[in-house]
């Protein structure tokens, strides 16, 4: 429960104000809805008797009447207030949240990065997030409300009834209703649970089919994988179904408590009534109150059948704002090609889980214009000393300098402004050519852009289809490969950063088209030291007549 009491405070704390008006407009409501019912009860009541005795020509129908239509109309008004109130406070604070979230995830390391699934990870924070408002909206300002309404009707009932009335009313409604919403709880924790790992499953299933469709259908696999999704499908929808179950018994243990409430009031107002304490209208009063009294549950029976999700996202929001490091650093700054110098100095890296280093005793220096080429075999480590480079891993022997300093004591945003990396695998957003290259520079102007995709010989290609306003789907598809390679290319080198960490730049691409890539990665980033890891004869021929080194690394 720390959990779930934790992120109560944050979602508090992040609008106290609308937070403290919605609970007082929720206790209007049940306050409204308690005292209506008990009002029109002792009308009806006191009307009749008065006609009983013959009054009825005399008897006050006017202020009671304008009573009751004041307490409906103040009820529905309470209502509305409340929902905006309270619903728009707890989702801004969700929004905030999400943003945190996934700031927090974007800060971690980068192996930890790797590792992660990217659609299951968004799929598991956006679930998460959406079963917080619950802690809110159907637990926590509901039952702030609840016992505030049944404190202050102990108190009504008491002076306008009776207290043996109040106390028996407040006694069976609060004993009854922690009996069933407890019952709710308990019953519905592990299904809740098991609905929402479905879900997770049936999401993640979906994006893998509707993705993979064509290789699934070519595989011979497609009616396998719509067998697993319709499995996910109907694991939860039962599991749902056996939360709704827990949440009608909980409601059917709700109403046996508010009918033994109400039965005893009217019982005991009846005898009092008898006896000539009370007048019967006295005693409708206190019926009706006790019906009326049992509404306030209502709000907090989905609350607990959901309990045990909501507890879950709690937990696993909570550990991932342990953990989240976010500089927040605002300075704008550029890389300065003209000074900047990398230095790797016996520099080695090994796996926590390997029992051999990757790479070991790496030694390169690397200044303005200077360009060194990395060979070998696949799996020697090339592109382990590009990412420690990039300061993305870092040394676990040896030192990784940028300009005299180690690369893990450099702030985040100067880092990444004096050095660009084109990995292996690049991934390219969803959208327009200008919006995918203003990812790396929001400010570059069209000018720019048209420079840095003619540079790697792509705006002919682009021209062609719509400039920079031509629209790619997700991972640059309507691109050939070799296509989308040189985008992710101009992305980086939009940016012209002083240390150029190329991955494999010209794979899929032939030698004259690769050559002029290469020297269009010169004439925009001139003064630019590059390292490069290869496999190509063209990038090492290329980089040989262009005076750069290269270094061949061994496996091990």
């Amino acid at each position: 429960m720390r959990w779930l009491w934790r992120i109560y405070r944050l979602l508090w704390r992040s609008d106290r104000v609308a937070m403290r008006r919605g609970l007082a407009l929720s206790v209007a409501v049940l306050v409204a809805g308690a005292a209506l019912l008990g009002l029109s009860g002792w009308f009806i009541t006191a009307a009749a008797g008065a006609g009983l005795i013959g009054m009825g020509a005399v008897f006050d129908v006017f202020r009671p009447s304008a009573g009751v239509r004041f307490l409906a109309l103040g009820r529905t008004a309470a209502r509305y207030g409340e929902r905006v109130l309270t619903h728009d406070a707890t989702l801004r604070a969700l929004a905030n949240l999400r943003v945190r979230l996934l700031a927090g995830i974007a800060a971690r390391p980068w192996r930890q990065l790797t590792r992660m699934r990217g659609s299951q990870t968004l799929n598991r924070i956006v679930a998460d997030v959406d079963a917080l408002d619950g802690v809110m909206l159907r637990l926590a300002i509901p039952f702030l409300a609840g016992a505030s309404t049944l404190g202050l009707g102990l108190m009504v009932l008491a002076w306008l009834v009776a207290p043996v009335v109040a106390l028996w009313v407040v006694a069976v409604l609060g004993l009854g209703g922690a009996a069933g919403l407890g019952m709710a709880a308990r019953r519905s924790r592990r299904a809740a649970r098991r609905a929402e790992a479905a879900m997770q499953a049936l999401r993640t299933r979906s994006m893998d089919m509707m993705r993979a469709k064509t290789d699934l259908a070519m595989l011979g696999v497609l009616d396998r994988a719509q067998a697993d999704f319709h499995n996910a499908a109907n694991r939860m929808e039962a599991a749902r179904a056996e939360v709704d179950r827990a949440e009608h018994r909980a409601a059917l243990a709700l109403g046996l408590s508010a009918l033994l409430a109400a039965t005893g009031a009217l019982g005991l107002g009846a005898s009092l009534t008898q006896s000539g304490t009370l007048t019967p209208a006295q005693a409708a009063l206190g019926f009706f109150a006790a019906l009326a009294l049992a509404e306030i549950f209502g709000p907090l029976r989905r609350g607990m059948a959901d309990l045990g999700r909501m507890t879950d996202a709690a937990r696993r929001v909570g550990r991932q704002l342990d953990t989240a490091t976010v500089s927040h650093d605002p300075a704008d700054v550029e890389g300065d090609a003209s000074h900047t110098r990398l230095s790797l100095q016996d520099v080695g890296w090994q796996d926590n889980n390997a029992c051999a280093p990757v790479i070991s005793d790496v030694t390169l220096e690397l200044g303005p214009g200077d360009m060194v080429v990395l060979t070998g075999p696949s799996g020697c480590g090339k592109s382990t000393i590009l990412h420690l480079a990039a300061g993305l891993l870092h040394p676990t022997e040896g030192h990784a300098l940028l300009d005299g300093r180690n690369l893990a004591d450099w702030n985040e945003m100067e880092l990444r402004a004096r050095t660009g990396l084109l990995a292996q695998r690049s991934v390219l957003t969803r959208g327009t050519v200008a919006s995918i290259l203003r990812v790396a520079k929001p400010e570059a102007s069209d000018e720019e852009m048209r420079a840095v995709l003619d540079a790697v010989a792509l705006w002919p290609v682009l021209a062609r289809r719509g400039g920079l306003q031509a629209e790619l789907a997700e991972t640059g598809t309507g691109l050939s490969g070799g296509e989308t390679r040189r985008l992710a290319l101009a992305r980086v080198l939009i940016r012209r950063p002083a240390i150029l960490l190329l991955d494999e730049p010209t794979t899929g691409l032939d030698p004259a088209t690769a050559c002029a890539v290469l020297d269009g990665v010169r004439t925009i980033c001139p003064d630019s030291a590059i390292l490069l890891a290869s496999h190509s004869p063209v990038e090492t021929e290329w980089a040989r007549a262009a005076g750069g080194s290269i270094i061949s690394i061994g496996k091990g």
